[in-house]
């Protein structure tokens, strides 16, 4: 049922995005970028490889805050060379090359697998708060106001879901239906948790998403106008269909549902072969930075090496 659920998502996202290139085709074809759009291109380029390197910073933050101090730059490159593989079918082998990674830096299996079910979660909730704070703006053309009550409960729930109050019993009932029944297995497993609400990587997570958004608006603006007032809409816009394509199963990487969210949330306030231009050429980007990342920490750990 998981695998047809998500033979359908997909096949119905691309069957909107489609539908919507189809339909606005000539605009599109009619887009022109010149030097200076080229220009704005390149550093929204640059700002989205920026914000994958301060990701993988904040992986570190959350190894610290489950007791395992680890050397920044060498986790970075790890965080940086296996997050293309997000697009390999499957969705999870980022995370288990991360998990490797970090068994082979001696950091327990149980402290490992925490760390990267953390990080998506703080995601998940920085996304969240953008969408709280500027998805207003959305809500007269595409939500209603039950729906902006189920964004803010499910923003409280999900804040409150990384408190250790909540956070660490919910562990400790995982580890006890996982492992074996050995008293050693459970004991060590019991142990693990976090000490504190995960503030700074919280912080840090919303800073992640801060730069992601600055890319996406600076692909909007290569390509067309955005005024001052419209920004606060597209900081809503992108937090909505960036947390979609990180929650909903379906293409690697959110592939199709991100773009065909963003379409849907924005074609009533920008034209339409506008929004289709800028989220394929941000889709390009984002790969392009990723790929990039992942070149330069297999340079720089080779570098390193003496």
């Amino acid at each position: 049922m998981k695998q047809i659920l998500r033979w359908i998502i997909l096949g119905g996202t691309l069957f909107f995005l489609a539908k919507a290139l189809k339909d606005h085709w000539f605009e599109v074809t009619a887009i022109r970028i010149d030097a200076a759009g080229w220009a704005i291109l390149a550093i929204a380029t640059g700002v989205t490889l920026l914000a994958h390197i301060w990701a993988g910073w904040i992986w570190t933050w959350v190894l610290r805050e489950l007791n395992q101090p680890v050397q920044s730059s060498q986790f970075i490159q790890v965080y940086l060379k296996t997050n293309i593989a997000k697009y390999v079918p499957g969705n999870i082998w980022h995370y288990y090359g991360r998990i490797v990674a970090a068994k082979n830096a001696n950091v327990s299996a149980g402290t490992a697998t925490l760390s990267v079910l953390l990080e998506p979660l703080l995601m998940a909730t920085a996304a969240l708060i953008f969408t709280v704070l500027f998805g207003s703006q959305l809500a007269a053309a595409n939500t209603t106001a039950i729906v902006r009550i189920l964004q803010f409960v499910a923003l409280v729930v999900v804040l409150c879901a990384v408190h250790p109050l909540f956070l660490n019993p919910a562990i400790r009932l995982l580890a006890r239906l996982k492992v074996k029944k050995s008293e050693t297995n459970i004991k060590s497993n019991i142990s693990l948790g976090i000490k504190r609400y995960p503030l700074q990587p919280l912080l840090g997570e919303l800073i992640f998403l801060g730069l992601r958004s600055i890319g996406f608006i600076l692909t909007i603006f290569a390509l067309g106008v955005v005024k001052w007032s419209q920004i606060p809409l597209l900081l809503g816009a992108f937090s909505s269909a960036w947390l979609l394509g990180l929650v909903i199963p379906g293409a690697p990487g959110g592939l199709g549902i991100f773009e065909a969210t963003a379409i849907a949330l924005l074609q009533s306030h920008f034209p339409s072969a506008l929004v289709i231009s800028a989220i394929a050429l941000y889709r390009l980007i984002s790969i392009i930075s990723e790929t990039a990342g992942a070149v330069l920490a297999w340079f720089d750990e080779r570098l390193a090496k003496p």
